[in-house]
């Protein structure tokens, strides 16, 4: 945390490195320090809305709308609403609405909490995750589990942003601690290189990150004005595809 710098009043002009100053000196240099706080909370994103095409096995499944937004005392909600729109998913009228809460830390989004709730006619699932103190917190429909939190800490819907935010710091290689239902597991992500990816949004040369530890299961493809990827592919959970639509935002 960049703290904010208050000059002591005193009739005597204070020193700084053997040099006297003057008040206006002194609110010169507040200024200066205050300053990058302003233009760092710009360089991370604030706000917008991306809509996905969701596929199952390459079949239509669904559609995403993906929201972040502040909601005041330095906290940001980041919301993905998936609405089942073939297949098994529209049968059934299964919807998914994942909320995260998260405060940016440097570059990282660090959870706050987040909560899952899966509605359809057959079938209802809900999980909650809280960070009270050090500790975190996890309803998961009828189970209770809770465990050490640790600095900087993410969860599964803030990832991918987490990992937008550290691409376009030129980050080539990242690990996230990511808060999951029992532990924290800490996950390493890497560049593999760039591809030509055509989704509905357009075509792009895009930047694939893979996640390079042992539960390889996740590949991901980024453009430098998105802070989202524009196709994300993940087997685990039913090897599911996301592709951009449209982005809005800024």
């Amino acid at each position: 945390m960049i703290g904010s710098y208050i000059a002591p009043h005193s009739a005597t002009p204070a020193k700084l490195g053997g040099m006297k100053t003057t008040p206006l000196l002194r609110a010169g240099f507040a200024l200066a320090l205050a300053l990058p706080v302003a233009a760092f909370a710009a360089d991370v994103p604030q706000s917008f809305t991306a809509t996905y095409h969701v596929l199952q096995g390459g079949d239509p499944l669904g559609d995403a709308t993906i929201t972040l937004k502040p909601i005041g005392g330095g906290k940001y909600e980041y919301s993905n609403q998936t609405k089942g729109t073939g297949g098994l998913a529209a049968a059934v009228g299964a919807n998914v609405s994942e909320v995260s809460q998260f405060a940016w830390s440097g570059k990282v989004p660090a959870a706050i909490s987040y909560h899952y709730q899966l509605d359809s006619s057959f079938k209802s699932k809900t999980r909650d995750l809280t960070i009270q103190g050090n500790t975190v917190q996890v309803q998961d429909t009828k189970k209770a589990y809770s465990y050490p939190a640790v600095p900087n800490m993410v969860e599964r819907n803030t990832l991918p942003l987490a990992l937008g935010v550290a691409l376009a710091a030129g980050q080539q290689q990242v690990s996230f601690p990511v808060a999951v239902k029992q532990a924290v597991e800490n996950q390493s992500f890497k560049v593999s290189g760039k591809e030509k990816v055509t989704v509905p949004a357009g075509s792009f040369d895009a930047q694939r990150v893979d996640r390079s530890d042992e539960a390889a299961t996740f590949s991901a493809w980024y453009v430098a004005k998105y802070p989202v990827p524009v196709k994300l592919a993940q087997k685990d959970g039913g090897d599911l595809t996301l592709e951009l639509v449209s982005y809005q935002g800024k």
